[in-house]
C-alpha cells in the first residue's frame, strides 16, 4: 500500500537545507544567523491553527533555530541530534503518533533513517539526490525558498483543510 498524506497530524522539519538554503553565516563575535523563508513560516502558522503539530528536529544546535521556533509558535524543538532515528523515535513516543501521522522533510544523508520510518516522506528540489529518490514526494522549491510551505499546502488540501486555514485571506 502506498505511503500518503491523508493521515498525518505531524510534520516535522530538519532545519538547515529545509526550512533555510543551508547556508550559515559565521559572525566575527562567535554567533550565526540564517535565513528563513517568510512563507514558509506563514505555513506553519496555519497548519497549527488547522490542528497540525509542527517539530523542528535539527542534528545542530542553533541559538537562530530556537528564536525562529519561539516566533512560530512551535514548541517541538529537538537540536543536537546526533541520531536522529532516536530522536525521532522519541517524538513518536511522547505525542503518541504513529509513524502513518508523520511527515518528515529532510534533505541530506544524514535524514535518511527518518525518512523511511515517517509515514511520510518529503524533500526540497536540491535535497540530494539518494534523499530525493527515496521519498514520497520531492518539492519544486529549493530548501530555504518555500519547500515548507509548498509541503504543507500539499497536506492540507489533500487532507480538505486548506481552505480554512487561510480563510480569512480568501474571503476577503
Amino acid at each position: 500500500m502506498p505511503r500518503n498524506a491523508r493521515r498525518i497530524r505531524l510534520l516535522l522539519f530538519d532545519v538547515d537545507g529545509v526550512l533555510t538554503d543551508g547556508t550559515i553565516l559565521l559572525h566575527q563575535d562567535g554567533t550565526e544567523s540564517k535565513a528563513f523563508h517568510i512563507r514558509d513560516g506563514a505555513g506553519i502558522v496555519w497548519a497549527q491553527r488547522a490542528g497540525f503539530t509542527i517539530g523542528l528536529l535539527s542534528a545542530r544546535t542553533s541559538e537562530a533555530t530556537a528564536r525562529r521556533a519561539a516566533q512560530l509558535g512551535i514548541a517541538l524543538v529537538v537540536q543536537g541530534a546526533s541520531d536522529k532515528l532516536a530522536a525521532y523515535e522519541q517524538i513518536a513516543r511522547d505525542t503518541g503518533r504513529p509513524d502513518d501521522e508523520i511527515a518528515y522533510m529532510g534533505d541530506d544523508l544524514q535524514d535518511l533513517p527518518v525518512l523511511r520510518r515517517a509515514g511520510f516522506s518529503a524533500a526540497p528540489a536540491d535535497a540530494a539526490p539518494d534523499v530525493r529518490r527515496c521519498v514520497d514526494w520531492v518539492s519544486s522549491r529549493p530548501g530555504g525558498h518555500g519547500a515548507v510551505r509548498e509541503l504543507l499546502e500539499h497536506v492540507l488540501r489533500l487532507q480538505g483543510v486548506w481552505p480554512e486555514a487561510v480563510a480569512e485571506y480568501l474571503d476577503s
